[in-house]
């Protein structure tokens, strides 16, 4: 009951939050930066007390599909939460307070299997530094987004004063690639972990999570490098990254969907 309260708690903030700062954006008034940090804190308290009581157990951790969705999206709240002390990534709350209230929803309505496992040392690792690629990787590709909504609205000069609520575009596209940075360097790590930790990364039902990772890695340091070497900006870095993060998305989620979700319905 407690963990029920939880989550139902965070889904009011997460929601009263999106109206209010999607109303605040609409007629483009400054959203202040305190206020969001206050809310996405109290939030955060309520979705993690969620996330505990819904996968973790006696008998183990419960990784099934919207469990691990929810997990991850309190894990990148935290992380723009403690970044944008320093940064101003607190924008992203635009998009991350209402995808987190159908992800902590998804978790209570969604029939997830009842697989639970425990993790020793070596595989908790490992786990850990892939939830922390993924969540870095997401706050990129959110980035991103509003990069390209930047460059969309700056061209065809409509909506300037929306534009001028954003941290100016230079910022905008330093803070992405800081963030694909460290989210390539965990991803790197993540799956040295798996190669490390793993009896078998190419097992029947990793292989596709192996392939597609390794494929998101080579994309992410191709960009990377194209930053480094070429300059890369713009609508350039916002497609890499994008088909980066559509990758990783499938290498996780895609084969998490068929394995406990399609084929328990079929």
């Amino acid at each position: 009951m407690i963990t029920f309260i939880a989550n139902i708690a965070a889904i009011f903030l997460y929601v009263a939050a999106s109206l209010y700062f999607l109303s605040r954006f609409s007629r483009q008034k400054l959203i202040h930066p305190n206020a969001i940090l206050i809310i996405a804190a109290c939030a955060l308290v309520f979705h993690g007390g969620g996330v505990y009581g819904l996968s973790v157990s006696q008998a183990g951790f419960h990784l099934g599909f919207f469990f691990v969705s929810s997990l991850i999206f309190w894990v990148v709240n935290l992380i723009v939460l403690i970044s944008s002390l320093k940064k101003s990534l607190h924008n992203l709350f635009i998009l991350l307070f209402p995808l987190s209230a159908l992800a902590v929803t998804a978790s209570l309505l969604g029939r997830d299997t009842d697989t639970q496992i425990a993790l020793s040392h070596g595989l908790a690792s490992h786990v850990v530094l892939s939830i922390l690629a993924y969540s870095l990787l997401t706050i990129a590709t959110l980035q991103a987004l509003f990069l390209a909504y930047q460059n969309h609205q700056l061209k065809q000069k409509q909506h300037m004063d929306r534009v001028r609520l954003l941290p100016p575009l230079q910022t905008m596209d330093s803070l992405l690639f800081e963030i694909l940075w460290a989210g390539e360097i965990l991803l790197s790590l993540s799956i040295i972990s798996g190669i490390w930790f793993l009896d078998d990364l190419f097992a029947q039902h990793l292989a596709h999570k192996t392939v597609f990772s390794i494929a998101a890695w080579f994309i992410y340091a191709f960009l990377l490098f194209g930053r480094h070497r070429f300059g890369w900006r713009g609508y350039t870095a916002i497609r890499w990254t994008l088909a980066g993060f559509a990758l990783l998305m499938l290498a996780y989620f895609g084969s998490k969907l068929v394995l406990e979700l399609i084929l328990n319905y079929v």
